[in-house]
Formats: C-alpha cells, sequence, structure tokens
C-alpha cells in the first residue's frame, strides 16, 4: 500500500478469521513491517500498538515505536535477540508512558498528572533496582495533556472494537516537524 506524501508510516491492524491479527507498517520509501498476533497476544497487543499511537502522535513524539519504524526499524528489533543493540531513550520514555496509559485502562480509571507521574516514576524504580536501563528527565505530563490522549485512545479503540474479521483499522503516523 502506497504511503501518501507527508506521511511516515501507514499502520495496519487487521482482524484475521482464526481470531490473530496483524500489524502491517509500510514506510515512506514503501518497505514494509509486519508481524501476525496469535492467542492472548491478538487480544492485548492491538491495543498496546494503539496506544503507541495515541501517544506518539499527540505528544509528539519523533523516535517512539513508530517513529523507529519509520525509520528502518524492523518490528523483531524490539525484542531478543535485540538486533539493533540498546533501545534509544526517546523509545524507553515512549514505552514507560504507554505502560501506564495501559495500566490505567485496566484499572479502569483516569489518574491526575500527579499520579500518573508517581506511577511513572514507580515503574523506572522498579526497572532500575533489577539493573534495567531507564531513560532519566521523564517528561512532566499535564492532566490536558494525558485528556488528549486518552480521547485519541478511546476513538482508536472504539473503532478497533467495531471492526469486524476481515477489516482492518488503517492509520497515518505524521511526525509533528518544526
Amino acid at each position: 500500500m502506497p504511503v501518501n506524501p507527508g506521511v511516515d508510516l501507514h499502520i495496519r491492524l487487521k482482524r484475521h478469521t482464526d481470531g490473530s491479527a496483524s500489524l502491517t507498517c509500510t514506510r515512506r520509501d514503501g518497505s514494509v513491517t509486519w508481524q501476525r498476533l496469535h492467542g492472548p497476544t491478538a487480544i492485548v497487543m492491538p491495543v498496546h500498538d494503539l496506544t503507541h499511537f495515541a501517544v506518539e502522535s499527540t505528544l509528539g513524539f519523533h523516535h517512539g515505536f513508530y517513529g523507529l519504524l519509520a525509520d528502518g526499524w524492523e518490528i523483531t528489533d524490539f525484542a531478543k535477540p535485540w538486533p539493533r543493540g540498546p533501545i534509544p531513550d526517546e523509545a524507553l520514555v515512549v514505552e514507560l508512558i504507554v505502560g501506564v496509559f495501559d495500566a490505567e485502562g485496566r484499572q479502569g480509571e483516569a489518574m491526575t498528572a500527579e499520579s500518573f507521574q508517581e506511577q511513572a516514576m514507580q515503574y523506572v524504580a522498579s526497572r532500575v533496582a533489577v539493573g534495567k536501563k531507564m531513560p532519566e528527565g521523564l517528561p512532566q505530563l499535564t492532566d490536558t495533556k494525558l485528556d488528549l490522549v486518552r480521547a485519541c485512545r478511546a476513538d482508536l479503540l472504539a473503532r478497533w472494537t467495531a471492526s469486524c474479521v476481515g477489516q482492518a483499522l488503517d492509520l497515518e503516523f505524521v511526525r509533528v516537524r518544526g
């Protein structure tokens, strides 16, 4: 599928008849990276991937998951054996924010910016305690910014939930220039 001019990455999330889902990302140059998701992963990962889209596009991240895919990373580069080496700091920050939104979604209650920040700091501390690399200087997110991400995420999840077997949700990831 050709990518429209000005679009960094065309994202297609599709439901399949066997209960699986797939994520296909087409770069501006026409190259593609994709992954088929089976079993419980086919339920959890589409929500996670849509949360990535909401966070990265709403908050203006350039080098989170989708930004790195647009830059030529493969989906498999984000897992062992880590062919591209360590995940860049900005992508780690995005993953952290997405993880807190995922936790918020499971809890069913929106956090304030202050509680969101506390949750993020607890997560960082727990990862550092077991020797995991975590970035310093997490962005200060306001209630307004969190609400914008929530609104985008809610719209995406509603569209995904409403999709039927055989249907796809198509998104265009555009990094804010400036």
